[in-house]
């Protein structure tokens, strides 16, 4: 286990009673390197959106709570905030919520000079994504060759 997913693991228990207690949902930890700086991001929501005061509400109680624990020696940046209209799918929980919903699929390596695909998330395991097309088509994907997968948003 890399240092990354170690501190996100932890946070992610961390976490878990004030997600719990406040009727919240934990959509992702992430932690990564960007323009030479450390960043703590947490993502969050609940039915109906989250709001600042929300993402206030788990900043002041995540940063008492990393200050006690102290598990990250690395100066970072600790973010909190709702995952956003364009919400990649992840967890599991997350591509079960989604089905039926259109979908953005970005590859890492072409099929037929297309790397994006737009489609209706149809089903998935822990293989392969399947999405149908407008013209009815089912498209299969194996994960491992899936850059990105996010809900697509009109406006």
């Amino acid at each position: 286990m890399t240092k990354r997913e170690e501190y996100e693991i932890k946070t992610e228990k961390i976490l878990e009673p004030i997600m719990v207690a406040n009727g919240f949902e934990l959509v992702d930890v992430e932690y990564v390197k960007e323009g030479g700086n450390w960043y703590l991001r947490t993502y969050i929501d609940k039915e109906g959106g989250i709001t600042v005061d929300d993402c206030e509400i788990v900043s002041r109680s995540l940063s008492d709570l990393l200050d006690k624990s102290d598990y990250i020696p690395d100066a970072y940046i600790m973010e909190v905030s709702s995952p956003g209209l364009g919400r990649q799918l992840k967890k599991d929980k997350d591509f079960d919520r989604s089905i039926g919903d259109e979908i953005e699929v970005k590859l890492f390596k072409s099929i037929d000079k297309q790397k994006e695909f737009v489609g209706i998330l149809v089903s998935y395991d822990k293989d392969t994504v399947t999405i149908e097309l407008e013209n009815n088509t089912k498209l299969d994907f194996q994960r491992t060759d899936i850059a990105m997968i996010r809900l697509t948003f009109d406006f």
